[in-house]
């Protein structure tokens, strides 16, 4: 049994990563919502008679509904479903010590963004902010309330999504970050409710990651390492990329909006994520939508057109800042990385260029999905704009496009600079390999011109040693004990060529034998190698028959040949 210690954690659930999407769950038109296939059914709610739609809530006796959110009001979401999709954790484990605040912005029929002021939900105030939200007053010429949730808590979760029946769909997709567009709710004449969930890059310096959210030190422990290009980071599409040579930082951000389009007003909820990571903060966005209406061209727009969806393109603007202002950091990055390949050849910079290319790939595929998102804003028809004149809707229709096209061109300029990026990084690589063969080439020109050196020494020495021999033989024979050149001594030249010439066939026997993986096939004993002569013997008789068999075939069918041509025609 393992200890609690040696558990590994699910990835998914690593509040210091972005999770690994799963796009099966990503809209309500998949029909089994967070259900695998090795996940069982629930039996009880597959039995139950009631109604899979259950009628609308008007929210005024029902005794607070939104506590059975999501069930009470999508029961096809099981416990079991709700606890994968992780909304049981955002309802149930929230931090109580944080206030959810709720900051509003509101777009009147004049095209003015003002601020009503944020809604502040306290852990055991439920029942004032469900009052407060049910009965709301919007002022009069209100056109759109938008809603940044910061630290959402469970019940404000559950506040919302029956207040507003939101599909699940939504807030499962925004936890587990998993890119998703769908529309759904549908009424003609009365509107509609559209879901746009992406992942986009941004760019920060190191020290705004890390002052954002001191939790996020550990998976940033490189930004405290000395400036170095060689890159100590794993290949992980989804963690941050440090750029050592600007100093900034590539993290992953989430874009989570929720539009519900009506003829009486509509509303924006933009999700916030509440993980560990440098993400945009709902202060944040709520700030900059909100310069966004003092755009002159934005505002005429506003004026214009009573579509709520163009409010929507402003959240989709802040994502192609973001995009932009990344690319452009990492090309300066890129671009340094081939001057310091130029200067030197390190043959770990290939690791930083591998990890750069695989976060790459991870980029092109996140901007062909915001291109998606892009194209799904401008074919989604709002029924809410169905009670206008057809000029009205053609204009609105105009507008739209015009504004999507001008996304959706910036959207191809990225993809442009990032496939620019891409045959770049292969150059920088390949003038890495360039340079490594070229310094490795170097390196064995120098050990060949040194080994030729030690051969010429080598060689002299044994011209030397030929000049000594045949006086070194010379001697060596006027010193040998014998009694024909040595007289008095016991031993003759006789016993000499006895004992010498034995042991010299004995010498040279063994050595073959260990040397006879030249002459013997291979995985043969050391006993069977001694028997080399006998072989060899054995393969000259062999070879010497086959060489006889072929003269005998060779002349036989000369003599055929000769009696073919010798028959008379």
């Amino acid at each position: 049994m393992r200890s609690a210690g040696s558990a590994r954690k699910d990835p998914k659930d690593d509040r210091n990563r972005v999770p690994h999407p799963s796009h099966r769950h990503a809209a309500p038109s998949a029909p089994w919502p967070w259900v695998d296939l090795e996940d069982e059914v629930d039996k009880a709610q597959l039995e139950c008679p009631s109604p899979p739609i259950p009628p609308p809530c008007d929210h005024k006796n029902c005794g607070g509904c939104w506590k059975g959110y999501p069930q009470s009001r999508f029961p096809n979401w099981t416990k079991r479903q709700v606890i994968k999709s992780k909304i049981y954790s955002a309802i149930r484990d929230y931090s109580r010590e944080k206030d959810c605040i709720c900051h509003r912005v509101d777009v009147d029929s004049n095209g003015f963004f003002t601020n009503p002021g944020p809604i502040i939900a306290s852990h055991g105030e439920e029942n004032q902010v469900w009052n407060e939200l049910i009965h709301e007053e919007r002022p009069e010429g209100t056109r759109v309330r938008a809603l940044f949730l910061q630290d959402v808590s469970g019940p404000v979760l559950q506040m919302l999504g029956a207040k507003y029946n939101i599909e699940p769909f939504f807030w499962s997709s925004s936890l587990n970050w998993i890119p998703s567009r769908f529309q759904e709710e549908i009424q003609p004449g009365v509107g509609d409710h559209i879901t746009i969930t992406l992942t986009f890059l941004r760019s920060m310096s190191n020290h705004d990651a890390v002052q954002l959210n001191a939790s996020f030190a550990k998976s940033t422990d490189t930004l405290t390492k000395p400036r170095t290009f060689l890159g100590s980071q794993n290949i992980d599409p989804h963690s941050p990329l440090v750029l050592y040579s600007n100093d900034r930082l590539l993290v992953l951000d989430l874009l989570a909006v929720h539009l519900i389009r009506n003829v009486n007003g509509s509303t924006i909820i933009s999700f916030h994520p509440s993980l560990n990571l440098p993400t945009t903060t709902a202060d944040f966005l709520h700030e900059r939508i909100r310069f966004a209406g003092q755009s002159v061209y934005w505002q005429s727009m506003f004026q214009k057109s009573t579509d709520p969806t163009f409010v929507l393109l402003t959240f989709v603007w802040h994502a192609m800042y973001a995009w932009d202002e990344a690319l452009e950091n990492l090309y300066e990055h890129i671009c340094s990385l081939e001057t310091r390949v130029i200067s030197t050849a390190e043959m770990p910079l290939t690791r930083e260029l591998h990890i750069i290319r695989a976060h790459h790939l991870h980029y092109q595929s996140l901007l062909d999905d915001f291109s998606k998102h892009i194209a799904f804003i401008q074919d989604t028809h709002n029924p809410a704009l169905d009670h206008l004149s057809k000029a009205d809707r053609d204009f609105n229709k105009r507008i739209m496009d015009r504004e999507c096209a001008n996304l959706l061109t910036e959207a191809k300029r990225l993809n442009a600079e990032l496939h620019m990026q891409e045959r770049r990084l292969k150059n920088v690589m390949g003038l890495v390999f360039s340079s490594v063969n070229i310094t490795d080439s170097r390196y064995m020109r120098q050990m060949t011109e040194a080994a030729v050196r030690d051969s010429a020494a080598m060689k002299q020495i044994a011209y030397l040693s030929m000049v000594f021999l045949p006086a070194s033989f010379v001697a060596g024979v006027f010193g040998m004990n014998v009694s024909e050149i040595n007289p008095g001594t016991l031993g003759t030249m006789v016993r000499y060529v006895e004992i010498a010439l034995p042991l010299t066939v004995a010498t040279i026997w063994i050595v073959i034998a260990f040397q006879s993986k030249y002459i013997f096939p291979p995985n043969v004993g050391f006993i069977q190698r001694l028997a080399w002569p006998g072989y060899m013997l054995f393969q000259m008789i062999k070879r010497k028959q086959k060489q006889r068999e072929e003269l005998s075939s060779a002349e036989s069918y000369s003599i055929s040949v000769k009696e073919e041509l010798l028959e008379p025609l």
